[in-house]
């Protein structure tokens, strides 16, 4: 298990250094001056344009930028945003939380109604159910996440009037920020109603970051279950009389699960993809509409180091679902 692990840590090191390249260069390849754009319409004169250029380093070589970059970065200095001279560390951990509770409820809606959905579909092949299930997987999957999100804001903020629009919670109420998660803080708040407020805020957002998600674990699902239905290990269990039951529950889905959970893994990068586009439409203050704020503002410390925590944070994930798929299955640990 100990040579499993340290193979797995070495193999992230490059990953590592090709997602810092890659956040580096991204920002860059977009066409736009931070001066300019830092400044406004005021307008700068050469001069002093030169100056601030020379002040935030990005008069430099890229490849020497990118040194400094990669350098701070290991020293543990992700650097100051340019527009709001706060470290980009910090802003990075306030807005965090709200990202991880939008992505949470939309792992937990995506698990409760993907799994049983996959299971059954696996068990009842061919049934009315099981088309019912691939064809509304595949819609959901395939509708990008701008245009679901815009029409359940119209359908079900505008026609019904059944959630608000945006934002986490009501403007009528102030919860005081202590753990930075709005359902915490407003369940520990004395503003009574807060909760409610909290939650119906919530809802929508989740509901349209979990369609992907959701999608990718019921296939993955019942296509583990079709396959693992026809082992004969499970035609024994029937033979010897077993209750469907123990025969699903017991043989089936134990061993059914154990690709279903690589790809539940998986499915943390989508989410936290799928954050920035969500958080964006529904104006959710979360790390995902601040990235997207600081790239139209270019503001390069911001987007590079962000990207790259949330890279990072999608590495380590992915890092502990190989290892717990180790521990499943122990023909993997020693195949590698």
């Amino acid at each position: 298990m100990v040579r499993f692990l340290l193979n797995r840590l070495l193999m992230l090191v490059p990953t590592f250094m090709g997602v810092t390249l890659a956040s580096f260069a991204f920002i860059r390849l977009i066409p736009g001056d931070p001066v300019e754009l830092l400044v406004g319409e005021r307008g700068i004169d050469p001069a002093r344009h030169a100056q601030l250029l020379h002040d935030l380093g990005f008069d430099r070589p890229l490849w020497e930028q990118y040194l400094g970059f990669l350098g701070n970065v290991l020293s543990g200095d992700l650097g100051k945003s340019i527009v709001t001279k706060q470290p980009v560390l910090d802003e990075f951990l306030t807005l965090f939380p709200a990202t991880i509770e939008l992505s949470v409820c939309a792992l937990i809606i995506a698990l409760v109604i993907g799994l049983p959905a996959g299971i059954v579909a696996g068990v009842r092949r061919g049934s009315a159910f099981d088309h019912s299930v691939m064809t509304v997987s595949l819609t959901g999957y395939s509708m990008p996440i701008f245009w679901s999100g815009l029409m359940l804001i119209i359908l079900f903020s505008g026609i019904l009037q059944w959630t608000p629009v945006s934002g986490r919670i009501s403007a009528l109420f102030w919860v005081e920020p202590v753990t930075g998660f709005m359902l915490i803080d407003s369940l520990l708040s004395d503003e009574k109603g807060s909760f409610a407020s909290a939650a119906s805020h919530l809802v929508l957002p989740s509901i349209v970051l979990a369609t992907i998600p959701l999608a990718v674990i019921a296939r993955q699902t019942r296509s583990a279950m079709l396959e693992v239905l026809s082992e004969d290990y499970v035609r024994t269990a029937r033979a010897k009389g077993l209750s469907p039951f123990r025969v699903i529950g017991l043989h089936a889905l134990r061993n059914a699960l154990i690709p279903v959970v690589t790809v539940i893994g998986l499915q943390v990068g989508v989410l936290l993809a799928g954050a920035i586009l969500t958080e964006t439409i529904f104006s959710w203050p979360g790390v995902g509409k601040w990235l997207v704020d600081s790239i139209f503002r270019r503001d390069y410390p911001s987007v590079q180091s962000g990207l790259l925590l949330i890279a990072s944070m999608v590495m380590l994930v992915n890092l502990f679902v190989d290892l717990l798929y180790g521990l499943i299955n122990p023909r993997i640990r020693h195949a590698r």
